[in-house]
C-alpha cells in the first residue's frame, strides 16, 4: 500500500489553489483522486485479472503493477542494502550543485503538504527523515498535476499543455528539473525504485477529463480511478517501504494500494455528485444507473428518491469493499509508514458514513467528517499501526 493514497486522500482537502506551483498555461473539472473488485447494482464479484481476461482495464493496470512490484522486489533482496536518501549528495539543478538548495526544495514541499494536507503531514513526521521528504516531493507533484485541471488556470488547459507537463516530467526523471519542486522529486526518484509510468498515467487521467464526462460502465470508471488515484499508490510504495518481516507478496501489497486508491476515488465521486452535476459531469456508471431506473436527468434534477437511495446503497457497498481489500495491505508496510496510512483510510472511509447520515442527499449536502471524529480516529489508527505484518504468506 502506498503512502499515496494516503497522499491522495488530501489532494482535494483544501479548495485553495497553489497558484505559485502551477504552470501559467493551465478545462474542466479535475479528477477525483484501483484491487480487483468488480461490482454491479445487482451483484458483487471478486475478479482476478488472470481469471477474467475480459476485464481489459484490470489487465492494463495489472501490467503496471507487475512492473512496479518487480522494481521493489529487487530493492528488498536481503543481499542489497536499501539506499538512503542522502541529502549530502546533491543533484544538478539548472547548473547549480548545492545540497542547501536541494534541502530547501524538500522543506518547501513539506510546507505545501503541511498547509494543504494537515492530517497527513502530521503522520509523515513519524516517518524517517528520508521517507518523509520523499513523500512530500511526491505529494507536491501530484497536487500540481491535479491543479492543472482543477485550479485557476483550468479553463485554459489544453492537451498540448499536458504534453508539455509530461515532457517536463520526463526531464526531471532524467535529472533535468525545471524548478525546486521538480528538483526534490528528481532526487527522490533517483534514490528509490520509482518508475515513471504511474506519473505518466496520472497525466493521462487529466487528459480524460478534458474529453470525457461520462463512463459507460464500471470497467471504464475503474481505469479512470487508477489513472487519478491508484497511480499514487504505485508511486509511493517504494518510499513508504514494505516491512522486512512481511511474508506478503509484493504484488499483493501493490494491489492493496490500488484498492485504497479506488476506494478513495469512489468516495470522492459519491460525495461530489451534486457538485459535479452542476459542472455537467456524471462520474457514475451509466449502465448501473439505467438498471436502477435512473438517468442523468434524475441527477441534474437533484431529488433524493427511493430509487436513488437504493442505487447509492449499492455504490457505497462497493466502495467499502475496496476499503476492506485495502486494509489487508496496510499492516505489511514499514512500521514507520503505517500510522499515516491507517489514519487516512479510516478518516476517508467515514465520509461514506456521512453520506448515509445525510439520507443519501449528495446533491445539496456535502458529506464530511467532524473534527471530533477525526481526532478520535487518530488513536484508533495508531493502535492498528503498531500491529505488524501477518506471519503467513
Amino acid at each position: 500500500m502506498s503512502g499515496v493514497l494516503w497522499v491522495q486522500v488530501c489532494l482535494k482537502e483544501n479548495a485553495q489553489s497553489l497558484l505559485s506551483l502551477v504552470p501559467k498555461n493551465g478545462g474542466p473539472r479535475g479528477p477525483k483522486m484501483c484491487s480487483k473488485l468488480g461490482f454491479s447494482t445487482g451483484s458483487l464479484a471478486f475478479s482476478s485479472t488472470v481469471a477474467n481476461p475480459a476485464r481489459s482495464s484490470e489487465e492494463k493496470v495489472y501490467e503496471v503493477v507487475l512492473k512496479q512490484a518487480a522494481l521493489v522486489r529487487e530493492q528488498r533482496r536481503p543481499k542489497e542494502k536499501e539506499k538512503a536518501l542522502d541529502l549530502t549528495q546533491p543533484i544538478e539543478t539548472d547548473g547549480t550543485t548545492s545540497w542547501d538548495l536541494l534541502n530547501e526544495a524538500y522543506e518547501r514541499c513539506g510546507e505545501v503538504c503541511a498547509e494543504y494536507a494537515k492530517t497527513f503531514y502530521l503522520g509523515t513526521l513519524l516517518m524517517t527523515p528520508e521517507r518523509r521528504k520523499a513523500v512530500w516531493a511526491i505529494y507536491v507533484w501530484c497536487r500540481r498535476t491535479d491543479e492543472l485541471v482543477d485550479g485557476p488556470n483550468a479553463l485554459h488547459i489544453t492537451p498540448k499543455a499536458l504534453d508539455r507537463w509530461e515532457k517536463r516530467l520526463t526531464d526531471l526523471f532524467e535529472g533535468r528539473p525545471f524548478d525546486m519542486y521538480d528538483a526534490a522529486l528528481s532526487h527522490t526518484v533517483s534514490r528509490y525504485p520509482v518508475d515513471i509510468q504511474p506519473f505518466r498515467d496520472m497525466i493521462e487521467g487529466m487528459r480524460l477529463d478534458l474529453r470525457k464526462s461520462r463512463y459507460k460502465n464500471f470497467d471504464e470508471l475503474y481505469l479512470y480511478c487508477y489513472y487519478v488515484a491508484g497511480t499514487v499508490g504505485l508511486m509511493s510504495v517504494p518510499v513508504m517501504g514494505i516491512a522486512q518481516e512481511s511474508k506478503a507478496s509484493t504484488e499483493s501489497v501493490y494491489n492493496a494500494a490500488l484498492a485504497l486508491g479506488i476506494a478513495n476515488q469512489l468516495t470522492n465521486i459519491l460525495r461530489d455528485v451534486g457538485e459535479d452535476a452542476r459542472r455537467g459531469r456524471v462520474y457514475l456508471p451509466q449502465d448501473e444507473l439505467a438498471r436502477a431506473g435512473l438517468s442523468d436527468e434524475d441527477i441534474f434534477r437533484g431529488k433524493v428518491t427511493e430509487k436513488w437511495r437504493s442505487f447509492m446503497k449499492g455504490q457505497i457497498k462497493r466502495a467499502r469493499m475496496f476499503f476492506d481489500e485495502a486494509e489487508k495491505g496496510v499492516s505489511e508496510l514499514n512500521s514507520a509508514s503505517r500510522w499515516p496510512v491507517w489514519a487516512s483510510l479510516l478518516l476517508y472511509r467515514q465520509i461514506l458514513d456521512a453520506i448515509e447520515a445525510n439520507d443519501y442527499d449528495n446533491f445539496t449536502k456535502r458529506a464530511y467528517v467532524l473534527k471530533a471524529k477525526k481526532f478520535l480516529s487518530l488513536p484508533v489508527a495508531y493502535g492498528r499501526a503498531i500491529v505488524g505484518p501477518s506471519r503467513s504468506a
